[in-house]
Formats: C-alpha cells, structure tokens, sequence
C-alpha cells in the first residue's frame, strides 16, 4: 500500500487507517479479544500501519491494539485521543483541562505498553479550556518525549488556526464522505494552507455507502445507528436512492460500493488519510482494495452529479 504524508513534520503514514472503535464499542458486533488481534494483524499484513484508537472506546480497546501491534510495533503509527470527562463519551461531557490531557496520555502509553504516543488527538474541542492551553500541554509532551505530533477532531477554521499557531497540528480528524461533506466549503482550504493532515472518520457512511443497510435493517440498541437520523425508515427510503445510483457506477466499473466512496475520498487531495472499521475480514479486504481503483475524470464528473442531485435525508446526530 502506498504512503501519505499527514502534517508538514513528515508523519507518513498508510494511504487508508484502520479505525479500532468498532473492535469494542458504539455498534453491536464486537468483537472477542482474540478476534480483534487477528483482525488488527491481518490489516498490518495487507499494508495498513495507521491504526487509531482512543480512551473512549475502552480500556480494551487500546490494550488490544497494543497487544496486536507489539511484534511489529516499530513499523506502525497509533493515533489515539483525550478529550472526555473520565474517558466516557456517552455523557457527552468535555474535559481537556491540562491535567486530565496529561493522565490520559501517561493511561494511553501503558495500555498501549508504548513510549511514545505517534498521534495525539482532542477529541473534541472543550470550549471551556482556551485550545492554546490544550495545544501548549500536548507541546510540553512531545518535548518530553511522550508524544510526536498533536492532532485535532471535528474542530472549526478558528480553533485549528489558534492551535496551530502554538502546535503544529499533524493532522484533524473530522466527519467526511459522499453523505457528509461539510468540510469542503471551510476545512479543506485551511488545513491545505496551514500544511496539516485530513483524516475523515466513518468513510463509508457509517455503513450507508457499503450499500449494504436498506429499509428492512433493525439496529440492536447498543447500536448507534439505532437513534441516528439518517437511519430512520424514511430517510433510509431516500437516502437508498443515492445509494443505488452509486452502485450503478460500481457494477459498471466491476468494484462495490464501499470501494467507489473510498477511492473517491482518496482522489480530494493527497494529504487525506481515510480510517475504515471493521469486525470482518472480508470486508477489510474489501475496503483495502479501493486504494487500486482509478476514477476517471467522466466517471468522478458522474459521481459529483449524483451527490449534487440526490440530497442525504437526516442529519448526523441526533439534536
């Protein structure tokens, strides 16, 4: 698999990351320990050495990634992040005070069993602490040597420019695809300006744009799929439109879905690093397997014209 460059320190990394979450949290197919090790190496053996985590997802979650990338942990990138009010996502409650970014870091190289973090991200942007607070503590550790490069999620144009300014930021890490592509109008210029990395999260949709989820799907409730608007029966009726035109292209190409909504996220700049997940081998291959589609300029033109005219019902997240 070819390499990319996040951030203008030289962080190279793999054209597609494996995205750990699903492993232990936020869907319904988790995975057992052994299972999630397996997978993690078979991603390191298809090419993949970009591999992302964080304390949200759960203890086990780091200390598999750990555990699974020890052989070879000199030849991969772990990306993991800080951010939430005792680790908990869920509450939906911020933490980035200063301390808290430091305990983290010390909790994430032990359950990673590393000595030293490749990629630091906030998780969020805690509007109570000033982000050159949040940027200056992260700066000190990578002077002491716990940390390489600082990274950012789902932060605005401002907050990434007043970060920036006291830490160059490797690379942010915000929502993009074809149903989401918000970044586009505001993010992408600025991170092209300033020299820093774009890693989109949930690549295929969340699923939708593996063309594998219709109207008849019923989420299990530790699924986060199950409250999200864009998952609900009507707008799953029109947002299967979209889906279908799309795969019209990829029939006609020979290659899924999946593999057209990652190659075409490939084909925006060469400076965006797209991190999957998985609990499937098949579909990691799969997934793998867009880095050799080529788009031409008639078939992206195709594409760009169904995105413009089939609108995604439903927001991201519910309100």
């Amino acid at each position: 698999m070819k390499k990319r460059i996040l951030g203008v320190n030289g962080l190279e990394v793999s054209e597609l990351g494996f995205g750990c979450m699903n492993l232990s949290y936020g869907y319904a197919s988790k995975l057992q320990k052994e299972e999630a090790i397996r997978l993690i190496r078979d991603a390191y053996d298809s090419g993949i050495t970009f591999f992302d985590t964080a304390e949200a997802y759960g203890e086990n979650n780091e200390t598999w990634l750990g555990e699974a990338t020890a052989p070879f942990s000199d030849k991969v990138i772990i990306a993991t992040k800080f951010g939430w009010k005792d680790g908990d996502a869920r509450t939906g409650e911020l933490d980035s005070h200063p301390d808290r970014i430091r305990f983290v870091a010390e909790q994430s190289l032990k359950r990673l069993n590393i000595e030293c973090i490749d990629l630091f991200y906030q998780h969020r942007v805690d509007p109570s602490i000033p982000i050159e607070e949040v940027a200056g503590t992260v700066k000190d550790l990578i002077k002491e040597g716990k940390v390489k490069h600082f990274g950012l999620s789902e932060a605005g144009a401002t907050t990434i420019r007043r970060a920036n300014a006291v830490q160059p930021i490797a690379a942010l890490q915000s929502e993009y695809s074809m149903f989401t592509r918000g970044p586009e109008a505001d993010i992408l210029p600025v991170l092209e300006e300033l020299g820093i990395g774009f890693v989109p999260f949930s690549p295929l949709g969340k699923g939708l744009l593996t063309g594998k989820i219709n109207t008849d799907i019923i989420f299990d409730k530790d699924d986060i799929r199950s409250t999200l608007p864009r998952f609900q029966e009507n707008a799953l009726k029109v947002n299967q439109k979209l889906i279908n035109a799309l795969s019209q292209i990829a029939v006609n190409k020979g290659i899924t879905t999946a593999q057209i909504a990652l190659a075409w996220l490939l084909n925006q700049k060469n400076w965006i690093v797209p991190i999957f997940g998985t609990t499937k081998l098949s579909r990691l291959q799969e997934n793998i397997g867009a880095t050799q589609v080529k788009l031409t300029f008639d078939e992206l033109a195709a594409i760009e014209n169904i995105l413009v005219n089939q609108k995604v019902q439903g927001d991201r997240y519910s309100k």
